[in-house]
């Protein structure tokens, strides 16, 4: 086994693990990193038996990446067949996948709690003071995250300097390493 195909294998296995932790299924974060792990654009038929998968499954894994933002499908000119490949500008990445989880937990969590609050303003019982407090409270966390993400997407000097820096740095310690 080349060096080459043992980090393919690892990286497939570690997105299989990480996938999860950022919103994705486990089949999407190893067709993620099977084509993170290859210069050329990989059609459903190459990944299906490069990960040893069905061809359904990569599919549906694909589908949902290009759902995410962080692959693209093209067709070739005169062809039927579609070829996937990954977005490779890691900032383009970490918008994508805010942007894509505050649209799916942080907005819909934000009006749940919002609902909540509006439920229990005219109820003074014991009960209902201590539940509103503990819901303003995480209202409030969630409201700041929200905010900050905000911030983050809309491209301003804190999430573009952030970034940039969050990178560099993670650059030059991947040099400096022995």
């Amino acid at each position: 086994m080349t060096a080459l195909e043992r980090v393919r294998g690892e990286l497939v296995v570690m997105w299989d693990r990480l996938g999860p932790l950022w919103g994705i299924s486990p089949a999407a974060g190893r067709v993620h990193a099977w084509l993170l792990g290859h210069a050329e654009p990989q059609d459903a038929e190459q990944i299906a038996a490069g990960l040893e998968s069905s061809r359904g499954a990569v599919s549906m894994a694909c589908a949902e990446l290009v759902d995410w933002g962080v692959i693209l499908a093209e067709k070739p000119p005169g062809s039927r067949r579609v070829l996937y490949r990954p977005v490779t500008d890691v900032e383009q990445i970490i918008r994508r996948i805010v942007q894509t989880r505050k649209q799916r937990e942080w907005d819909p969590l934000l009006a749940h709690l919002d609902g909540a609050l509006e439920s229990l303003e005219a109820d003074r019982s014991a009960g209902a003071e201590e539940v509103r407090d503990r819901l303003d409270r995480i209202r409030g966390v969630v409201s700041a995250v929200d905010r900050l993400s905000e911030r983050f997407l809309r491209g301003g000097a804190l999430g573009t300097l952030g970034l940039k820096a969050l990178v560099r740095a993670a650059r030059s310690g991947r040099k400096r390493a022995p």
